[in-house]
């Protein structure tokens, strides 16, 4: 308990020397309770001039977070995922956080080879180069390698010492502040910040597990190995560990170099609706996407291929939600808005006692708007965040999934417009859309779905008496309100709550303490 409240300490003051929570105040008002926490513990107890008086709230936050290291920049990244939480602008200037680091020395990184990989198959790998690129989680080099008498270029991803202790020591600490603003703040609750930090740790610690990237890849690869002008770099699994990733190095131009594009007669427009549709059918036909699709991780071959890399951000998306999400884009695309609205009581996203056709109309103030600009300001992801505005008059549950969705669409949409700048979204999106809605509703696929459902029904049959067993002592609980079947990572995320409770209680025992200490000797 004492090291996650010293480390909240820590936090504390990284963020008021950083200028952070000065910037947080500027965009927020928190009640006076919060203010006397931050203030308990150090937050303001050293007042700064600062010289940025000029500077943006959310800008100057943005400088904050890079300067505090890895923990917050990942933060920062996610919550730009998350404009629900931290509002549209802030998250506009988080998207601009860079993920940049000194890189640590090309000695280390070869003891780091050398001790993961063995001296087998470190002496299979040659010129291994300086860092070219050094981000919060690892730094990478170039290389060659013999695999089986084959000399190939490749790119080796390494993991930065001690990271994942350092990291996950810091968002203890993040996990607790959570609680206690959750806690503190009624409001916040709907935030669901406890689950938040929670899931950012899921995400991060994968993310350090290098192995996991090399399997997101994989998976990508197999997806799209038939994909028409979409190519995956081949990951060299027996080089490949927790802390080291090796994959085929990329023979292309960056996507941001347009004039360099242009001279290889690489066809602008064309890349420009490639991307849309490859991300698009990546999510509703395989319900994985890459989503990290910035400029900087979108490469072109000399064929005109795309080529992404940097797995280290995936989305994914069951069954259910493509299907909802595919319906609600291509409602709007016919302007169908009582069609959207129905999608979502069906998908369970609305609570039942709102009006349909309030929330129809409300679809319709959105939707109106944007198909009345001009072609090249008409946005899917444009429609989306504002789709999401409305969640909180409506009471919708934040759906963390489609908010990571739209933040790529978001993305997707500005390198495609950079490429050419007269693309049409909407007219781009439809195929793909009515496709795999087509391809859903055909009657042979829906056969073979209910006899797949079927089948496993059957073969489950003797188990049927201690299923429902179960069944009941679940639905029990769900009554009880103990049990929330539709949340993600369910049992750890109590399991953080129990110990979150646990220190509050250990806290206040504490404060009540020293209470009744300053009581007897100052009465």
């Amino acid at each position: 308990m004492f090291k996650k409240l010293f480390m909240l300490f820590k936090i504390g003051r990284k963020l008021s020397l950083s200028g952070a929570i000065s910037s947080i105040y500027e965009i927020y008002r928190p009640p006076i309770a919060v203010k006397i926490f931050f203030l308990l513990i150090g937050l303001n107890f050293k007042s700064e001039k600062r010289n940025d008086l000029n500077t943006p709230a959310g800008k100057k936050l943005c400088i904050a977070l890079q300067e505090m290291g890895t923990t917050f920049i990942k933060l920062g990244q996610f919550l730009a995922t998350r404009p629900d939480i931290i509002g549209k602008d802030i998250a506009n200037e988080l998207e601009k956080l860079q993920d940049k680091l000194p890189p640590f020395e090309l000695a280390i990184a070869k003891d780091t080879l050398k001790n993961e990989l063995g001296n087998e198959n470190f002496k299979q790998i040659s010129n291994i180069s300086e860092p070219i690129a050094a981000a919060s989680i690892a730094q990478v080099h170039f290389a060659n390698i013999n695999i089986n008498g084959q000399n190939k270029e490749i790119a080796i991803k390494v993991l930065r010492p001690n990271i994942e202790k350092v990291f996950n020591e810091e968002l203890d600490a993040l996990m607790l502040l959570a609680y206690i603003v959750q806690n503190l703040i009624k409001k916040t609750k709907r935030l669901k910040l406890v689950e938040v930090v929670q899931l950012l740790r899921e995400i991060t610690n994968i993310e350090m597990d290098l192995r996991f990237e090399a399997a997101a890849a994989n998976e990508l690869y197999e997806n799209t190995k038939n994909d028409v002008g979409f190519k995956v770099p081949k990951i060299y699994w027996n080089h490949t560990t927790k802390k080291i990733l090796c994959l085929d190095k990329i023979d292309g131009t960056s996507i941001r170099e347009l004039e360099n594009l242009k001279s290889q007669n690489i066809n602008l427009s064309k890349i420009a609706k490639n991307i849309i549709q490859h991300f698009l059918r990546h999510a509703v036909r395989d319900g994985f996407f890459h989503a990290d699709m910035h400029q900087g991780n979108l490469f072109v071959s000399k064929e005109g291929h795309i080529i992404p890399v940097d797995f280290g951000i995936m989305g994914r998306l069951d069954k259910n939600n493509r299907k909802y999400l595919a319906e609600i884009l291509y409602g709007f695309i016919k302007r169908d808005y009582k069609k959207v609205a129905e999608i979502h009581f069906l998908a369970g996203l609305v609570p039942n006692n709102v009006s349909k056709d309030e929330f129809a109309q409300a679809l319709r103030s959105i939707g109106e708007p944007i198909f009345g600009q001009a072609v090249k300001n008409i946005s899917g992801s444009k429609l989306l965040s504002q789709l999401f505005e409305i969640t909180e008059k409506f009471n919708m549950q934040t759906q963390i999934q489609l908010l990571l969705l739209q933040k790529t669409m978001v993305v997707v949409e500005g390198v495609a417009r950079n490429l050419d700048p007269e693309t049409n979204i909407w007219d781009i999106s439809r195929p793909i859309l009515e496709d795999w809605l087509k391809d859903v509703k055909d009657p042979i696929n829906k056969a073979s779905e209910v006899i797949g459902e079927a089948s496993e029904v059957l073969k489950r049959l003797p188990d049927l008496p201690i299923i429902m067993d179960r069944a009941n002592d679940v639905m029990t609980l769900i009554a009880e309100g103990k049990f929330n079947p539709n949340t993600l990572a369910y049992h750890s995320l109590k399991e953080e709550e129990l110990k979150l409770e646990i220190i509050r209680n250990k806290i206040l025992g504490g404060v009540l303490i020293l209470v009744i200490f300053a009581l007897i000797v100052f009465k």
